[in-house]
């Protein structure tokens, strides 16, 4: 199984005035991100307007971070609502540098979405896919609960891992993570929760809220790995409300508006989000200033 303990930034992706990708842009993001001990980088998750992106360009993101990478995990998500599309996107990514896929469930015809019907969606991806398989429980975006029960038979399979818990509800990471035992790993999805979600036996997170506040996460993460609880703690008080303002409630244009705060590159969001407007930006100031941390600190 690969070892997916640490911070994974599930990276934003850049768009020119044009409309087009900034490939130089995302570049030059993740070797500032990459110049911390993150775990890995995941490419097309929520925070990448995964939904908003063609194959084509998800191909170029994910080309662009494996030539950069190197030994850290590159994961894809290759969601998508016909399980034969996230096969097919899924073994091209693979082909590309992808060391794991996100995987959620499909949702549009979600009165026929039954356990029954989830379990063989993950299960046909599972035995095709060429790399490991994360599940991605996102319930705010997804709204069909991977429960701890089907869960719990779905990591039976050898190649799924893991799943990415984004119920933002402690009690439901907790049973995740007695159905997974030894057979899958569980992470959090919560920036807000990053301590916690450790001490309840999660190994790490893809949290929004670690694009803009790298390094702090990575130190929750190494103080709680070295046993620094007051540490770990003192580091997640500041986080939380970072994750609380920018991520849960100013969402991608709010993300994409820190970057640019601080220095990396943000840029527009892609219709039909709408960028920030100027009581967006005025929040993001005041909780970039609060927290006073960012990308670098």
């Amino acid at each position: 199984m690969r070892d997916l303990s640490g911070v994974h930034p599930p990276v934003a992706t850049p768009f020119g005035e044009d409309g087009e990708l900034a490939l130089d842009a995302f570049d030059s993001n993740l070797r500032e991100w990459l110049s911390h001990p993150i775990a890995g980088i995941v490419v097309a998750g929520s925070t990448g307007e995964a939904p908003l992106l063609d194959r084509r360009e998800l191909c170029a993101l994910v080309e662009t971070t494996a030539a950069r990478i190197g030994d850290r995990t590159l994961t894809v998500g290759t969601g998508a609502e016909s399980t034969r599309e996230v096969i097919s996107v899924t073994r091209e990514v693979a082909d590309l540098g992808a060391d794991a896929v996100l995987v959620r469930s499909s949702s549009y015809y979600l009165k026929a979405m039954k356990p029954g019907v989830v379990r063989d969606h993950f299960l046909a991806v599972a035995d095709a896919s060429p790399v490991p398989v994360v599940l991605y429980h996102i319930p705010q975006f997804v709204p069909v609960h991977l429960t701890p029960d089907l869960v719990g038979r779905l990591v039976e399979h050898p190649n799924i891992i893991g799943i990415k818990d984004s119920s933002g509800d402690l009690r439901n990471l907790g049973q995740l993570v007695e159905a997974c035992g030894r057979d899958a790993q569980v992470l959090v999805g919560s920036g807000a929760l990053l301590y916690a979600a450790l001490e309840a036996g999660a190994v790490g997170g893809i949290l929004g809220v670690a694009v803009v506040a790298t390094r702090s996460c990575c130190q929750i993460f190494d103080a709680w790995r070295e046993g620094d609880h007051r540490r770990a703690g003192a580091m997640q008080e500041r986080v939380a409300p970072l994750h609380k303002r920018l991520v849960a409630e100013g969402g991608i244009a709010a993300v994409k508006a820190a970057l640019d705060r601080l220095g990396l590159y943000g840029g527009p969001t892609r219709s039909p989000l709408k960028p920030a407007d100027d009581a967006k930006l005025a929040m993001v100031d005041a909780a970039l200033e609060a927290a006073v941390l960012g990308v670098s600190a």
